[in-house]
């Protein structure tokens, strides 16, 4: 019997005396051709192809195809790709955990050992999404906001010390620790990971999938993962392969470096504009160039962090001195590190000066040409200079719904026995925080040196912001205050707040009631400034209609300008102790003083704040849990519930039923997000989701918000389409969850309407239009729709996790043909839909669907279908991906 490749390729490299077994892709190499120029990404892939070949999942054909990449760039063949781990945070982490003690549930009916659902891949969940800006701008504001994240989430903060308890394989990073991408760039990733198989220490790349599409920053260390539904996660840790499409890689060439005054966020800001132009979704990024040899790597983190912005699947770097020196620098020991080099040496991994690989396309910037910019006012790809964000905010302004109904006045109001006027415009939330930047000691440094200039001046912020500060991990506490820069951050109110996403995630928290009562009485349209890397309609605070991306030393001077309609690049910020005006050049800090601030970031805090990552304040210790091995749920929780996903699951899959004379629940437009479609933020007392809670017994105070309650499917699906600000073209004029209820021609809130639809027996359909699906990777973007009763979405276009998340869920999704769209055809949602043939699907083929108006006239479309893999249409037949797993270890 002829060797494989797999076997072929088994080599042993020597690392300072240790021996391990890898699989050389220069050997492989000998069989399939010269691979040498493949871009670094794909030789990780092809890594895991070899590694994994076993001639069922993972063929010598599909090793061949990958390797054949290079003629055109481009191959058109499904590979199934297995990530070394999975990350999650709490937000999509406890609807997983949910999902797998419900399938302990469902294997026990079936009879079945529960115990085979486990975690075969190591799983790391970090609880960041909980904490929430409650307290602010005082030096009790973290004790407080941690103080009332353990209150509010003990529920759920139980049954994840009961999963880490029942999982194999399974660590929780406790509440208070930092943000998941932070602590993954900073401890948990290795960059070549190593463990014993076989008697054997073997060697591979660090590869991952995350439940957060953030989970792309971990590509600055040259770890290549991304992030997919919490529903992919799921299986991927259940031992699933995760099926995909060779990628096309879009390589962007950095030359130059970055002027004075301009920072990493400008400079991600720029790339996010020019990659969305571009068309990167489904695509790998890699970024190479001459560039990168001066270009730090918190950086890169920035630049890789914001690839679900840019839309595509990585933004990868690969592994050169710089990644060996912030291994050093955050304590990684000298065995790791040395490995780490020799291992992308020997592989090819490595980046050279000079490097060309080949890619699909490519595109260029030399960093010297960035300028100082904002994004928004509600996609991170809309890059805005800093000169123009006053024009910016006005056409925002003059786009607002019901316009003509906007009194436009000044609202005067009073706070702590003082006389304040709220106008169009005014910052009310300036919040250093997400992942994004907070990782980035050179733009924190920045921001401190800011306030401490300002400060000594004599400035202070407007009373009408509410400054935050949330550090991605404890080491940014450490450096600030070594660098003595805290005290003037508290100064400014940018006092600690709590270590996790806050107001990036829509944790932002409650404004003071005078200023929410003056932007509702004047109807007025304020602003938010964030570090963050989303601003979506609606996700930051239901009172703030327009969010701007922005670096901390930015948000820092909108604290103390106070409004988006003030020019900072040639008005004053404010007047100085003299009254004389000070501008933002005044008070910007100089490369020299920001290098020599970074230089004060050490070693010995990294390895000070992760020596005991996993083990949590008293609190989170005490907290004491069951050992059974399926959890003992309580029927009057409202965080945590039994998951019906699997209620009426068989041992076999029922065949795929046609959709027959179903209706249209929503018709919505391009760049509808998972934001819109999935709940994120607060709970309004008067929507459904609120109603069901006040009919428990929950007060007000107590809702919590839609990501904490993830574990319950009641709150998660009356909050489906629920955005304030999603617009449903069957209701035009209206922003927020509503939709007519065909017979009778009723509008009523879309939970309420679908349940009308349930008992009606009648299926139902999303109409969409590009890019449906665009943002955050929200498994119950997907999980709501099925609940409500969606069997199929048609769109344009759908972005990449959605999409895949959809069919995980048994949701059909459909594109129009190219130039039909819903406005093409006419549609007004009173439509019937039928689609028919469904037992003979094919991945990427036909699929029929007819249209039949409300005056009888039918049409027939040739819709495509985006199951675009064997696999995928395995798990749509199946009813959704759990289901496949469940019947598999039965």
């Amino acid at each position: 019997m002829s060797s494989t490749l797999r076997q072929i390729s088994q080599h042993t490299l020597e690392v300072e005396g240790r021996y391990y077994r890898y699989y050389s892709l220069p050997r492989a190499a000998q069989q399939l051709g010269d691979i040498a120029r493949l871009p670094k990404s794909m030789k990780v892939l092809l890594e895991n192809l070899l590694r994994w070949q076993d001639e069922s999942s993972v063929t010598t054909e599909d090793i061949h195809a990958l390797a054949g990449w290079l003629e055109n760039a481009h191959a058109d063949r499904e590979i199934a790709y297995r990530p070394a781990r999975v990350l999650m945070q709490d937000f999509t982490g406890v609807p997983a955990v949910v999902d797998l003690a419900a399938m302990r549930e469902a294997v026990k009916r079936l009879g079945g050992d529960v115990n085979k659902v486990n975690p075969l891949s190591p799983v790391d969940l970090v609880i960041d999404h909980s904490v929430t800006v409650d307290h602010f701008g005082d030096d009790d504001a973290f004790e407080e906001n941690v103080r009332l994240e353990m209150e509010r989430n003990h529920e759920r903060y139980v049954f994840l010390r009961w999963g880490q308890k029942a999982f194999n394989q399974f660590r929780v990073v406790p509440p208070g620790t930092g943000i998941c991408h932070q602590v993954n760039l900073e401890y948990l990733g290795q960059s070549i990971w190593h463990e014993v198989q076989d008697g054997h220490e073997v060697a591979y790349p660090d590869t991952l999938v995350g439940t957060d599409s953030h989970t792309t920053m971990i590509n600055a260390l040259g770890v290549l993962g991304w992030g997919v539904g919490g529903i992919e996660a799921e299986a991927a840790m259940l031992g699933q392969p995760v099926s995909m499409l060779i990628p096309d890689v879009v390589g962007f060439k950095l030359s130059g470096k970055l002027r004075p005054g301009i920072t990493a966020t400008d400079l991600v800001l720029t790339v996010t504009q020019m990659l969305r132009k571009h068309g990167v979704v489904g695509k790998f990024v890699e970024f190479y160039g001459d560039g990168l040899s001066d270009l730090p790597l918190a950086d890169r983190a920035t630049i890789a962090n914001m690839a679900p912005e840019y839309g595509a699947t990585c933004g990868f770097f690969p592994v050169d001195d710089i990644t060996l020196g912030y291994m050093k620098l955050t304590g990684r020991s000298t065995e790791q590190v040395a490995l780490v080099e020799a291992y992308t040496k020997a592989q090819g991994m490595w980046r050279n000066p000079g490097d060309e690989p080949v890619f699909t396309s490519s595109l260029a910037l030399d960093m010297s040409t960035v300028e100082a910019s904002l994004a928004g006012p509600k996609r991170p790809q809309d890059r805005v200079s800093l000169g123009d964000v006053p024009r910016a905010f006005q056409q925002s302004n003059q786009l607002e719904v019901n316009q003509a109904q906007k009194p436009h006045k000044a609202i005067n109001y009073s706070d702590k026995g003082q006389q304040h006027q709220l106008t169009d415009g005014a910052v009310v939330i300036a919040a250093i925080t997400s992942c994004t930047n907070t990782s980035n000691p050179s733009v924190l440094m920045a921001a401190g040196l800011l306030a401490k200039k300002a400060v000594l001046l004599g400035l202070t912020r407007k009373p009408w912001v509410k400054a935050s500060l949330a550090p991605g991990s404890k080491v940014v506490s450490d450096y600030l205050a070594v660098a003595r820069l805290t005290p003037y951050l508290d100064k400014l109110g940018f006092n600690l707040v709590g270590y996790g996403c806050t107001t990036c995630i829509g944790n932002s928290g409650p404004l003071p009631a005078a200023i929410e009562g003056a932007i509702k009485e004047g109807d007025l349209t304020v602003g938010a400034v964030l570090s963050g890397n989303r601003n979506f309609e609606g996700r930051i605070h239901p009172y703030v209609k327009t969010n701007w991306l922005a670096s901390p030393p930015l948000v820092v001077a909108y604290a103390l300008a106070g409004n988006m309609n003030i020019n900072l690049q040639t008005e004053p910020l404010g007047e100085d102790k003299t009254g004389k005006p000070v501008y933002l050049q005044d008070i910007w800090p100089t490369p020299e003083e920001i290098a020599e601030a970074v230089q004060q970031v050490s070693t010995d805090m990294f390895r000070k704040e992760y020596a005991e990552v996993f083990e949590g304040t008293p609190e989170w210790q005490q907290i004491k849990v069951s050992e059974a091995a399926t959890y003992d749920w309580d029927d009057g929780s409202t965080y945590i519930r039994l998951s019906p996903f699997f209620d009426d699951m068989g041992k076999t899959p029922k065949p795929v039923e046609d959709i027959k004379g179903a209706r249209v629940l929503a018709m919505l437009g391009d760049s509808v997000t998972t934001d819109h479609i999935s709940p994120a933020g607060n709970i309004k007392a008067e929507s459904p989701a609120g109603r069901y809670l006040l009919g428990h017994g929950v007060e007000r105070g107590e809702f919590n918000s839609y990501g904490s309650r993830r574990g319950n499917h009641e709150v998660m699906m009356r909050g489906t389409f629920a955005n304030i600000r999603i617009r449903n073209e069957m209701v035009p004029g209206i922003e927020g969850g509503v939709t007519r209820y065909i017979p009778g021609n009723k509008q009523l809130d879309i939970y309420d309407a679908a349940m009308q639809y349930q008992q009606d027996g009648v299926p139902l359909a999303v109409i969409a239009g590009k890019e449906y699906g665009s943002g955050s990777s929200r498994d119950w973007a997907a999980k709501g729709p099925r609940l409500l009763g969606v069997r199929v979405v048609i769109a344009e276009s759908f972005e990449r996790i959605h999409r895949s998340n959809l069919i995980g869920m048994g949701i059909l999704p459909l594109e129009f043909p190219q130039g039909v769209t819903r406005k093409t055809l006419g549609l007004s949602g009173d439509e019937q839909i039928d689609v028919e043939n469904l037992m003979q699907l094919k991945a990427g083929g036909t699929v029929k669907v007819t249209l039949t108006y409300a005056d009888g006239r039918r049409e027939t479309l040739d819709t495509r279908c985006r199951i675009d893999t064997g696999n995928e249409l395995t798990y749509y037949r199946n009813d959704g991906i759990l289901h496949y797993v469940i019947r598999n270890m039965l």
